[in-house]
């Protein structure tokens, strides 16, 4: 088995500016999954552009819904480093739709906020079981 060389591996210096564009986000129904996400974050859901459903977060990444629905879908982590001034309604509103969010990512803590890294933060499921996250701080990192 042939190797790439190691020089591959090391990160350009300096470092190039890669973004995320899209990903694809599996859902049971597309149309259900987008209009859950984009209400709870206070967004709108876009026009159909082949199979997906788009959600544009407003910093140049979509969420493109695909659908589905004879296969499992394997559960994914979407984090959402949302203002802090709309947390509050985004809590609202999960509520108002009997959505139940969690402190914790494993779903342990109900109807409580985490105040991670000096911000608020909060975890829930979407339709098709996807554990979405909602915070106002960006985690620490070493």
């Amino acid at each position: 088995m042939s190797h790439a060389p190691q020089h591959l591996y090391e990160p350009e210096r300096p470092a190039v500016a890669v973004q995320l564009n899209h990903t694809a986000v599996y859902a049971r129904d597309r149309r259900l999954s987008a209009e859950f996400i984009a209400v709870i974050l206070g967004l709108g859901v876009g026009a159909p552009f082949g199979p997906f459903l788009p959600v544009d977060l407003g910093n140049g990444v979509t969420l493109d819904y695909y659908e589905k629905r004879d296969e499992p879908i394997q559960p994914q982590h979407y984090a959402f480093l949302v203002p802090d001034e709309q947390f509050d309604s985004m809590i609202a509103r999960l509520e108002a739709v009997g959505v139940t969010y969690y402190a914790d990512p494993r779903r342990t803590e109900p109807g409580r906020i985490n105040r991670l890294f000096g911000g608020r933060g909060a975890y829930f499921a979407d339709p098709s079981g996807h554990n979405m996250e909602i915070m106002t701080r960006p985690y620490e990192r070493p």
